[in-house]
């Protein structure tokens, strides 16, 4: 704390700097910045208004800056403003770092100017008007500042490309966005909006966020909410990565809505054999090779893969993705391919900041802090896969349900995400066979902030490499797959058909 001022006074010298570099004089409007100070002092009727809008960041002299601080003190003490109280303020205050001087007082030239202010005022209704242009020379300064560090960090080659890209992102976003200050809202206002946000939806057959693909599951979720962080866990090869493909593939092929798929554990070509098997109907053995494909298969093959060769869906298979390159990369996707749905598999593979490598609890907690604030600053949905501990295997007497407690290497996973699903096989967990037999699996939301929990049945087709609803049942899984032949855009393996999303409001 005490060496803030320090740092706003080296910033400001390095903006005179900057400034006698360029040959430019740093932003600023000190004949406005006096009338601002004045009008506090005189019209109390401002005072309110100018304290939501300005910071002392917003005033460029340095005596001004201090005489605004006192002035905010004041205010904070629930003292009334006039040359008196403000001078009295500055006279029991000392100024900050290495001065001569013996109190703030001094150090602006004595009540004196305080006087002199108070004269300087303009008309009491451009007030607004004055501020707006306080905060504009302010957005100024902060972008030619962020562009200095910026081009300081390009010259060392000690910095990464990856964070010296997102670090000048940030920058950037911060100069501009630390100046929008959101307006306090009546709640009538907030319930006519929502309102209309109700009618309108009431015109709309479809849902109000990305589908998955699964009536099952869109009927309690609405699809995945933008800004959303949902967490797809399991215990190892039972079969998350294929759900998550396959509502990859549901969001990409049905609705054409772009998705990343970001695989820090499987190569692209592995991940398009699953896909392609899930989509072909063909079994897996023949996709990889171990049967040869009859010539009906291979034109089957073609044309069942027309659609999803024309997909949005990007795949990226970095291994061990440091969590700051997977930021710029879907900042990138976000902006220029439109990308509405990210998918991380999986979140342990990641790699935190390098200060954190060996304090393996923080490093998962720094990944998914991340993600969740990602998620929130593109607006977007994202699903990131998680390892489950063996505490699901090993407890008795719950059929081995995995609970939120059994999230891997970090507490911080349960608390960011907004929604936690668990895919159960008891059956290959070796819990015993269920009564459905060994397709049967759980679909279980543990954790819902937005909405309900619930434990959905659905049978996972390991042939297929696919996730279905518990009534498509065999022959309709036959129909699909012989129609192949004469439908080049197939029915999702989920349930829905291209038609469902035909009038749901999507852009």
């Amino acid at each position: 704390m005490a060496d803030r001022p320090t740092r706003r006074k080296n910033s400001q010298a390095d903006l005179e700097i900057l400034g006698l570099e360029t040959g430019n004089r740093p932003p600023q409007a000190p004949d406005l910045e006096e009338a601002v100070l004045g009008a506090l002092l005189i019209e109390p009727g401002v005072v309110d208004e100018a304290m939501e809008e300005l910071t002392p960041s917003c005033f460029y002299d340095p005596k001004h800056r201090m005489i605004f601080e006192a002035m905010t003190s004041l205010v904070n003490e629930h003292v009334a403003l006039d040359i008196l109280s403000v001078a009295q303020k500055l006279q029991s205050t000392k100024p900050s770092g290495k001065s001569d001087f013996a109190n703030c007082l001094e150090a602006v030239g004595g009540a004196v100017v305080l006087a002199s202010l108070s004269q300087k005022i303009g008309a009491a209704s451009h007030i607004e008007y004055y501020i707006k242009i306080l905060k504009q020379k302010t957005i100024q300064r902060d972008l030619i500042k962020a562009s200095s560090e910026i081009l300081r960090d390009a010259f060392d080659d000690s910095v990464p490309v990856d964070d010296l890209i997102d670090s000048a992102q940030t920058k950037v976003f911060d100069a501009i966005q630390n100046q929008d200050k959101k307006e306090v809202q009546e709640i009538g206002s907030a319930i006519r909006a929502a309102m209309d946000e109700i009618e309108q939806m009431q015109g709309q057959t479809g849902l109000s966020g990305v589908p998955s693909g699964y009536r099952s599951i869109d009927r309690i979720t609405m699809g995945w909410q933008k800004s959303d962080l949902i967490i797809l866990a399991a215990r190892p090869s039972v079969g998350k990565t294929a759900f998550a493909l396959n509502i990859a593939r549901n969001a990409a092929v049905d609705c054409n809505m772009p998705v990343a798929v970001f695989s820090l554990e499987m190569p692209v070509k592995q991940l398009a054999k699953r896909l392609m098997t899930s989509e072909s109907g063909l079994p897996a053995d023949k996709i990889k090779g171990g049967q040869k494909l009859e010539p009906f298969e291979w034109e089957q093959l073609e044309v069942k893969l027309k659609a999803l060769s024309k997909a949005p869906l990007y795949v990226d298979d970095t291994p061990s993705l440091p969590i700051m390159e997977f930021r710029t990369k879907v900042k990138r996707l976000v902006k220029s391919k439109g990308v509405r749905l990210v998918i991380v598999d999986y979140l342990q593979l990641m790699q935190g900041p390098p200060d954190l490598r060996g304090m393996r609890e923080q490093e998962v907690a720094f990944i998914s802090r991340t993600l969740k604030a990602t998620a929130k600053e593109l607006d977007v949905p994202i699903i990131a896969l998680s390892q489950l501990s063996r505490n699901a295997v090993q407890r008795t007497g719950s059929n081995g349900k995995p609970q939120l407690s059994d999230l891997r290497e970090s507490g911080a996973i349960e608390q960011d995400a907004d929604m936690v699903i668990f895919v159960h096989r008891p059956d290959y967990l070796g819990l015993g066979e269920t009564p459905d037999g060994k397709e049967t699996t759980q679909i279980i939301i543990a954790k819902h902030r937005n909405g309900e929990t619930a434990e959905i049945p659905m049978r996972f087709k390991s042939e297929l490499v696919r996730f279905v609803e518990v009534d498509d049942t065999l022959l309709s899984q036959a129909q699909t797959i012989g129609s192949a032949m004469n439908d080049d855009y197939p029915s999702s393996p989920g349930g829905y058909s291209s038609g469902d999303f035909s009038n749901n409001g999507f852009e």
